[in-house]
C-alpha cells in the first residue's frame, strides 16, 4: 500500500514539477550573487525539477536487473549528457529549447514503448541496443541542459569552470533524484502487484511523452 501511495503521489505532483522546470529569475539572481558553488546549486536544482530527464531514467531503470546494471547504464547516460552539456555550452552551439525538449519528450515515449514490448509486439522487430540508445539519448538530454544553461547570463570570467560546476550540480541532482526512484522500483519488484505497476507506469511514460511532446511543440509555434 505504501508503494502505491508514493506512485500515486508522483503522478499528482508531476504537473507541479512540470511548471518548475526551466530558467527562473531567482536562479539568475543566485548565479549573479554566488560564485562557482552557485552553479552547482542551480545545476542540481535543474535536474531535480527536470521531469523529462527523470522520467527517461526511470524508464531505463525499469528495464534493468541488478545494481551493477543500473550503475553501468546511468554512467553511460551521464557521459553522454556531460559531453554535449559542456561541449555545446563552451562552443556556443544552441537550438530552440522547445524543439530540443520535444525530442527529449520523444525519448520518454520511446522508453515506455520499448518497456511495453512495442518493438517486438507491434513493429515485429528487435528493439535497438539499449546501451547505445541510452548514450544517444544522453547526448540529446545534455544538449537540452546546455540550452538551459546558455539562457543564463554567465559572463566570460571562469567560463569553463562555471560550465563544469553546473554539470557537477546536474550529476549531484541526478543521484539525489534517482535514489527514491531506484528504491521504489527495486522494492516493488518483490510484490505480487509489480506486473500491474510495471505496465501502468510504462503506459504513463508513453502518455507523458506524448503530452510533453505536444506541449513543447505548442510552445514552439506560440513563439514563432
Amino acid at each position: 500500500m505504501r508503494l502505491r501511495f508514493w506512485f500515486v503521489a508522483f503522478l499528482l505532483v508531476f504537473p507541479t514539477v512540470l511548471l518548475a522546470h526551466g530558467v527562473s529569475s531567482s536562479d539568475q539572481a543566485i548565479l549573479d550573487e554566488g560564485g562557482l558553488l552557485a552553479y552547482i546549486n542551480v545545476g542540481a536544482k535543474h535536474m531535480l525539477t527536470g521531469y523529462d530527464h527523470l522520467l527517461f531514467l526511470a524508464g531505463v531503470i525499469f528495464y534493468l536487473n541488478g545494481f551493477k546494471d543500473i550503475i553501468r547504464f546511468i554512467t553511460v547516460f551521464t557521459v553522454g549528457h556531460s559531453i554535449t552539456l559542456i561541449g555545446a555550452t563552451y562552443l556556443g552551439i544552441r537550438a530552440d529549447e522547445h524543439l530540443i525538449d520535444a525530442v527529449i519528450a520523444l525519448s520518454v515515449l520511446y522508453k515506455g514503448f520499448e518497456n511495453l514490448g512495442g518493438f517486438e509486439n507491434l513493429l515485429k522487430i528487435k528493439s535497438p541496443n539499449l546501451l547505445f540508445m541510452v548514450f544517444t539519448f544522453g547526448l540529446i538530454h545534455g544538449f537540452g541542459l546546455s540550452t538551459r544553461l546558455q539562457s543564463f547570463e554567465v559572463g566570460k570570467s571562469q567560463f569553463l569552470a562555471k560550465i563544469v560546476c553546473f554539470n557537477i550540480g546536474v550529476e549531484l541532482g541526478q543521484v539525489l533524484a534517482l535514489i527514491p526512484i531506484v528504491f521504489l522500483i527495486t522494492r516493488w519488484k518483490s510484490k505480487s502487484s509489480y506486473a500491474a505497476f510495471y505496465k501502468a507506469a510504462n503506459y504513463y511514460l508513453v502518455i507523458a511523452g506524448i503530452g510533453l511532446f505536444v506541449y513543447q511543440l505548442y510552445g514552439y509555434f506560440q513563439g514563432h
